[in-house]
């Protein structure tokens, strides 16, 4: 886990109105409070342009604390040729689209397939499955997070058409990536997502 998903006892004042707003959130969406409020405050702040500073290595004379300072915008990059596409992909908020999980070929030679590692809670996972399901049921998933704010079977990661795609499995909280919820990404070298407060960190290496 990274510094940013510390957390220490707080308290606050609130207007009554919103409090049991939020409660009737959590019965509904079948999480905690604790995860609704700091979603809400780390959505504003990113809706403001604000993100956390990277923290600084030990032993540098500077400041300790992180200060909020604008998000850089993102530069563009050009995009690989994607590879055959099973179904149009889902529209993304500002009218972008994300590419769809392309449809598996038919021969595929063994043992073509490129390693890929999932970097979790200090442990290091090799993907080697064309199905890497992850989510809080024990009997169902490759890799389980036992947390009320995980689905059963919250996500995957698949492998089509030569390449790794992470996908959400209709979860209740999703995938996060960038700050924005995705449906499904290829995964590149360093990629990390958030499922909720849990940080799942990718690598060919």
């Amino acid at each position: 886990m990274s510094d940013q998903n510390r957390k220490t006892l707080r308290s606050f004042y609130c207007r009554d109105y919103l409090w049991e707003l939020f409660e009737v959130m959590t019965r509904d969406l079948g999480c905690s409070m604790d995860y609704l409020i700091n979603e809400s405050m780390r959505h504003y702040a990113r809706s403001r342009n604000y993100s956390l500073a990277a923290p600084r290595a030990e032993g540098q004379n500077t400041p300790a604390p992180a200060a909020l300072r604008p998000a850089p915008a993102p530069s563009a990059q050009p995009q690989a040729p994607s590879p055959p596409l099973r179904r149009a992909p889902p529209p993304l908020p500002g009218g972008g689209a994300a590419p769809a999980v392309p449809a598996a070929e038919p021969q595929e030679a063994a043992g073509a397939r490129p390693p890929l590692f999932l970097l979790f809670n200090g442990q290091r996972y090799r993907i080697d499955k064309e199905k890497f399901i992850i989510g809080r049921g024990s009997q169902q998933t490759d890799l389980t997070i036992r947390d009320g704010n995980i689905s059963r079977k919250h996500c995957a990661v698949i492998y089509r058409g030569g390449q790794y795609f992470i996908k959400d499995l209709d979860s209740t909280n999703g995938i996060e990536f960038n700050g924005k919820r995705i449906e499904h990404k290829r995964v590149e070298e360093g990629d990390t997502f958030f499922l909720c407060d849990y940080e799942l960190r990718f690598t060919y290496r």
